[in-house]
């Protein structure tokens, strides 16, 4: 065997044994988008080629990659004091982290419960959400609704809340009790608006109907993202959000904004709930609140929603919850420095500041072939491409393939929709770079 055959056949030995998720495995393994390390706005292969990073990673290194101050924190936490047992007992940087969280979010969101991951913090609200009307003496209120397109993750919980079918079909009927609200996306009426569309805000009113259908008093909770993320970047009506709080304050039935995608700065705020001015009563939070360089999630909840479960005996569990790394102190350095990163470039105002820019950049790429719609929010946007006859999804897979191999960049692709996320310290020339490189690979792949 030659040793570029032998070397051929290690790589994909070694190849083989991991199972990627969210991944096309046999098309990776052929031809592989492996990257080694990162820097700020780029990543870079094995081979020492530079990436240009249009993701954030996958919507979480905000601050951009592999950031000098955050790397120094996790260092320094690892050697000091990497795992206490995080039932019973605690460390000052958990504390710490949720009292500066709690800061940042609006409005009497107070308490933060740390997970690991966003999954596991839509499954923690959401069954906050059930134990809350339960010690209320409403057990009943055990339904949950959820909206079509929405994603909360890949638990059970999360699933059955999400409305993307592909992500649901293979594991049967998930949980009974949930149900959806519309997704508040029309092509015909929003092709190509930027930022929030006009059209779209009575589709909440949808929610008076399954309250109809099953009774508020059956209706544990509602969990929408405020701008929907994974599934294209669909930003929410005009006064969308408004109405769904108001029919959530009529019946006593609580709103949970997921906001694991457009948290810590990526709509200009540190919450989607700041710019869209609606006080949800949980926020899910994960990705950018530690840029992405540790696992670290959790849910914000009310101070009345903490209050009730603060009865009984002192010494017994308020909660019976939890994960092994809930808090974990590395994760937590981590996040303390992501936040004095945010603030010290204060990032979600240049954010802001660059969001016209970017949505004009962004449309820019209208007319070019197959290009159906495009859509923006912050430093987000998706751009939605017309199917392969007879291969839906292709298009937009050889559009990322062709995006990394031939023209060294990062984006993302969900079926034929391209998504782009670049870490908010993106300047005015990188975007630029970021979608004449998009275009040309939308062309590559006409």
């Amino acid at each position: 065997m030659t040793s570029t055959a032998a070397t051929s056949a290690l790589l994909r030995n070694d190849l083989d044994a991991y199972w990627m998720p969210f991944t096309a495995n046999r098309a990776f393994k052929q031809s592989p988008r492996l990257l080694a390390y990162a820097k700020n706005m780029h990543c870079f292969t094995p081979e020492g080629r530079a990436i240009l990073d249009a993701t954030a990673g996958l919507w979480c290194a905000n601050a951009g990659n592999c950031r000098a101050s955050i790397v120094e924190a996790i260092r320094a936490q690892a050697g000091e004091l990497a795992f206490p047992p995080p039932f019973q007992f605690g460390h000052s940087k958990a504390f710490a982290l949720a009292s500066r969280i709690a800061a940042l979010a609006p409005g009497d969101l107070d308490h933060v419960f740390f997970t690991n991951s966003g999954s596991e913090a839509v499954d923690t609200a959401l069954k906050i959400a059930l134990a809350y009307h339960n010690l209320r003496g409403e057990g009943a209120r055990q339904r949950l609704v959820g909206r079509e397109r929405g994603y909360h993750g890949s638990g059970f919980g999360g699933m059955a809340a999400g409305g993307i079918g592909a992500n649901r079909k293979l594991f049967g009927t998930l949980f009974a009790g949930v149900d959806h609200l519309p997704s508040t996306y029309d092509r015909a009426k929003q092709a190509f608006t930027k930022g929030e569309p006009e059209w779209g805000a009575h589709r909440a009113d949808e929610l008076e109907r399954i309250v109809g259908l099953h009774d508020a008093s059956t209706i544990a909770a509602v969990i929408v993202e405020p701008m929907a993320g994974s599934s294209g970047v669909l930003p929410p009506p005009t006064g969308y959000l408004e109405r769904l709080r108001s029919i959530c304050d009529k019946y006593d039935i609580l709103l949970i904004f997921d906001e694991v995608t457009c948290g810590f700065g990526r709509l200009g705020h540190a919450f989607g709930a700041e710019r869209y001015g609606v006080l949800p009563d949980m926020i899910t939070f994960a990705k950018g609140v530690t840029s992405g360089t540790m696992p670290l999630g959790g849910v914000i909840v009310r101070q009345p929603i903490y209050e009730i479960f603060m009865e009984g005996p002192e010494h017994a569990i308020e909660l019976l919850h939890g994960y092994t790394y809930s808090g974990h102190p590395v994760a937590c350095a981590a996040g303390l420095a992501a936040l004095d990163l945010y603030g010290k470039e204060d990032l979600f105002a240049r954010a802001r500041q660059l969001e016209p820019l970017w949505g004009d950049a962004v449309h820019g790429l209208k007319g070019l072939p197959n290009v159906l719609d495009i859509r923006n929010a912050g430093l987000s946007a998706a751009i939605d491409l017309g199917a392969k006859p007879g291969a839906p999804g292709k298009r937009g897979f050889d559009a990322m393939d062709r995006a990394f191999h031939d023209f060294d960049l990062l984006l993302r692709s969900v079926g034929d929709t391209l998504i782009l996320t670049p870490p908010l310290i993106v300047s005015e020339a990188q975007i630029g770079e970021i979608l004449e490189k998009t275009a040309r690979a939308i062309k590559a792949v006409a």
